[in-house]
């Protein structure tokens, strides 16, 4: 089986056990703090425990990363495991963008990277709109695509023409303000990986988060997307993105369509 259509099991999975509780309130009931640190609410596990029963369907020895679990691996023990006992590590964000899904607000996705063991060794990545059914995806060295259509980020090369979605802290309040008095717009759409695969289609121009928050399971298929489609990925302090693949790694990241990068980081970027 190719990992496209491997994914697109695991997301059809996830859509069809979320529908029925989609923006109601049971959706959003705290069930317990998931390995993230973060509170699992009810669509948060319904989604999950959709996409574990396909990969334990699959067969395959994998590496799960994702949200609510933590590290899982699925015909095995995760003891003592190095990186010739697995076929390959799957990092999961089963439900991005769950305040959207529990409102019934239609901006809610899945996102799947794999890879080895390090955020710089994932292969491929899938992000899929579970409203809409949009599906992005990448494949490194074979571009990035939208529904099977190549996509590539936009050619703005200026900072006030630029569409941006930013997310921060209210201690950052004052790098939101010099980013808004700079950029054309900003937008904040909640659900990082859609944002990031809108920015590798050209939609947007740039995603910043100063907050030192994302997880690798927000990311690391929007990593990839975004630099298949011609654009740059750094940290706030412009250093390409690396690390293990950990549920408890946190990073500032920058994306953008690679032509306005080195000004956003000069624009958000304090020497402290």
């Amino acid at each position: 089986m190719n990992m496209l259509t491997f994914c697109n099991n695991i997301a059809a999975a996830i859509a069809d056990a979320t529908a029925p509780v989609i923006g109601t309130s049971e959706s959003g009931r705290e069930l317990y703090t998931g390995a993230d640190g973060t509170p699992t609410k009810k669509i948060d596990e319904v989604a999950e425990n959709a996409a574990i029963d396909v990969l334990r369907d699959d067969g395959r020895k994998i590496l799960l990363v994702s949200e609510e679990c933590g590290e899982k691996l699925i015909h095995g023990r995760r003891e003592n495991v190095d990186e010739d006992d697995i076929d390959f590590t799957l990092v999961l964000d089963p439900l991005d963008g769950t305040f959207n899904a529990v409102a019934g607000i239609p901006f809610y996705s899945v996102s799947i990277a794999i890879g080895g063991y390090d955020l710089s060794d994932i292969s491929f990545g899938f992000v899929q709109n579970l409203h809409s059914g949009d599906t992005y995806h990448a494949e490194i060295g074979k571009g990035a695509y939208c529904n099977q259509k190549q996509i590539n980020v936009s050619t703005t090369r200026e900072l006030q023409r630029l569409s941006v979605t930013a997310y921060a802290y209210r201690t950052d309040s004052t790098k939101i303000a010099d980013l808004g008095r700079t950029v054309r717009r900003i937008r904040v759409l909640g659900s990082s990986s859609l944002e990031l695969c809108y920015v590798a289609a050209g939609v947007l121009d740039a995603f910043v988060d100063f907050r030192k928050y994302l997880r690798v399971t927000d990311i690391a298929a929007g990593k990839i997307i975004i630099e298949e489609s011609g654009g740059m990925v750094t940290d706030a302090r412009g250093v390409p993105l690396h690390g293990e693949l950990s549920i408890t790694s946190r990073v500032s990241m920058i994306a953008s369509n690679g032509h306005v990068h080195e000004r956003l980081l000069n624009l958000v970027t304090d020497d402290s």
